[in-house]
């Protein structure tokens, strides 16, 4: 298990609420005390043409934040850089009206709608795995309650959607299944190597290692690869490869209770695939009974708790971060975060600890 990366700060503001001042704190001092200015790497806004070329040090897609740390493990491992910031902004409430919104959104040269993609794959996935349509429909239910449970105990007085989110909006969705997270979101983690820990005089227990990141990227997304997406075998070899530096298999991890989840909650068949393709549930007959004892997110999914296009993970990666941190050290946890991008062909982990 490598350990020579470490996340140490993080700040955040959503709809103008937050704030970077610990992170802001650490930069100047890697500035002032060691000399060194983090590399930056972007994750870019809606804004960005989907289908233009990624500019250097820039990523896209929700898998993207993943991909950032995987980039910045590289960058620091490698000696290329002591320390790597990644960034995200998007301003979907105030940036953009509505129709630009939904045009940006676009992102498939087909007729067919995003949602109703998803829709489609949804339905390939469940007929892969034996599931019923009922039965997928009962699963689509049970994510959105374990979602509310863990939003309603973050969330001081937290009100339930409108009853008109519940109304079906495509054949296996309806409006508080599909994401919608149309807010105004910054983002940024830091991350800097063991050596410079010391330099700065760290004490170990301040910030989380990193301890693996695996990403993985199909060459086809949209409607066409629908059969190849759906079945994850994709983010099952991540999965693999993740835990392929003598880490115990992430089901043992659970079982022991000693990882904690925050899931891509965009559509329904992603968190459930994500579930079965790590092995954390070993059978889709598992999955309901699953989702009602353990939560996947640590702030509610993306619908509830709220992150702008193709930050989610970034959200994720903050969120895992102040969750292991509020652990003792000598107990603390390991925390999965999950990348999903397009249609499902970018998959990535990270696994903080």
């Amino acid at each position: 298990m490598n350990a020579s990366v470490r996340l140490v700060a993080v700040g955040r503001r959503i709809d103008g609420k937050g704030d970077f001042d610990t992170l802001e704190r650490y930069v100047g001092r890697l500035q002032s005390e060691i000399g060194i200015t983090p590399r930056a790497l972007t994750i870019d806004p809606l804004s960005a043409d989907w289908h233009s070329d990624l500019a250097k040090d820039h990523f896209r897609s929700g898998c993207a934040p993943i991909e950032a740390v995987c980039t910045a493990k590289q960058l620091i491992l490698s000696g290329e850089e002591g320390a790597v910031l990644i960034r995200g902004k998007d301003l979907l409430r105030t940036g953009y009206t509505s129709s630009e919104r939904r045009e940006a959104m676009a992102i498939f040269d087909s007729e067919v709608p995003l949602m109703e993609s998803y829709d489609q794959l949804a339905s390939v996935f469940a007929r892969q795995q034996g599931v019923s349509g009922a039965s997928f429909i009962a699963l689509r239910d049970a994510l959105f309650e374990n979602y509310w449970r863990t939003f309603s105990s973050c969330s001081l007085g937290a009100k339930r959607p409108a009853a008109s989110w519940f109304n079906a909006v495509t054949p296996l969705f309806r409006g508080v299944d599909c994401a919608n997270p149309v807010v105004d979101f910054e983002g940024a983690v830091l991350l800097v190597s063991q050596s410079v820990c010391r330099d700065m005089q760290l004490v170990d227990d301040v910030g989380v290692a990193v301890v693996a990141a695996e990403s993985v990227t199909l060459e086809q997304d949209g409607p066409e690869a629908i059969e190849a997406i759906a079945s994850y075998q994709h983010l099952k070899a991540v999965s693999n490869r993740l835990i392929s530096e003598g880490l115990a298999p992430l089901s043992d991890l659970f079982e022991r209770g000693q990882l904690k989840l925050d899931l891509y909650t965009c559509f329904p068949v992603v968190p459930l695939a994500c579930l079965l393709a790590t092995g954390i549930v070993d059978s889709a007959d598992k999955l309901e009974a699953f989702l009602k004892h353990h939560p996947i997110t640590q702030t509610g999914g993306m619908n509830l708790a709220r992150a702008a296009w193709n930050n989610p993970a970034l959200n994720g990666l903050i969120s895992m971060f102040e969750s292991l941190q509020q652990e003792p050290s000598a107990t603390r946890s390991f925390g999965l975060v999950h990348g999903n991008g397009g249609l499902g062909y970018k998959q990535g982990l990270v696994l903080l600890g």
